[in-house]
């Protein structure tokens, strides 16, 4: 009963014009993510309490069509780097991107120029996954972008909560970046997707003008039609197991183009990571019990 629909979603305009950055924007975030036809890219601007809007978004290369699926495109990274395999042709279109959203300044509405402050890039797929590492690795924006690899969480499966944290590892809400270990040598997030994507659709559902939103830019709503199928492409269970309920989110229909739903939860798990944080999700500082002298004395005998 809960459930959006996509109309319901593309109609979340915010009237800002497309690349437009809203007044009220601290942060901005990017998400790609990688398949072997086309890179799906998403930006999306945050304020407090996770107030956000979806800045821009789109592939690479782009399409000349409005609506498409990714079995039906004719533009690839393929036919845009012809004398490279499947990882150069990712690797060249991840160049490519990131000089178009890393290289350049997002203007806002009072006239300020801003950077995006961290893009993520999906490194779950097995073909891939070494060469988006080694493109963090050696891009000139090493310092900007990261590796991400979304866990799917089930009821079952042990809560990002109960992981033992080791020393270095950063710690967030239901992600973590561990310490960099390993031939990869590279730091990449790892997050709950389950949890991030119940978390993303809950902003989709708050009512424009109220804390937590996240609306669209533009004024027209067919524009979004795409989008906002990508965005409904799941639906979720709230499973229990454990002792706890969790929603597992699947997919409507095999084969169901979910590319730049990924992107949006990606992009909020990075804004997460900048230190956004939605009012009531941050954790209570925790209580450093006192210790007397006598008590340190006794303990040194």
């Amino acid at each position: 009963a809960d459930e959006l629909t996509a109309d319901e979603i593309a109609a979340k305009v915010n009237g800002h014009a497309r690349g437009l950055v809203p007044l009220w924007a601290t942060h901005l975030t990017a998400f790609v993510d990688v398949q072997a036809k086309a890179l799906f890219w998403l930006v999306a601007a945050w304020g407090d309490d996770f107030i956000g809007a979806v800045v821009d978004y789109g592939t690479e290369p782009e399409q000349r069509s409005a609506y498409f699926t990714l079995r039906e495109i004719r533009r690839t990274l393929a036919t845009a780097a012809p004398r490279a395999g499947l990882e150069g042709a990712i690797y060249a279109g991840l160049e490519r991107r990131m000089q178009a959203l890393l290289g350049r300044e997002w203007r806002r509405e009072d006239g300020a120029q801003l950077r995006i402050d961290r893009c993520l890039v999906d490194a779950n797929w097995g073909s891939s996954t070494d060469v988006v590492y080694q493109f963090c690795r050696q891009s000139r924006y090493a310092g900007l972008v990261l590796p991400a690899h979304g866990r799917y969480v089930g009821a079952s499966s042990i809560p990002f909560s109960e992981y033992k944290r080791k020393r270095g590892d950063r710690v967030g809400l239901n992600w973590r970046i561990p310490l960099l270990t390993g031939k990869r040598a590279v730091r990449h997030v790892l997050f709950d997707a389950n949890y991030w994507k119940t978390f993303c659709r809950a902003r989709l559902a708050v009512p424009l003008g109220d804390p937590g939103c996240l609306s669209l830019f533009g004024r027209q709503p067919e524009q979004h039609q795409l989008l906002a199928e990508h965005l409904v492409s799941e639906y979720c269970v709230k499973t229990t197991g454990r002792g706890r309920t969790v929603d597992e989110w699947k997919l409507r229909q095999d084969g169901t183009d979910n590319h730049w739903w990924d992107c949006l939860v990606g992009a909020a798990v990075a804004a997460s990571v900048l230190g956004v944080t939605l009012f009531g999700t941050d954790a209570p500082p925790t209580k450093r019990k006192r210790v007397r002298w006598s008590e340190l004395q006794r303990a040194k005998r």
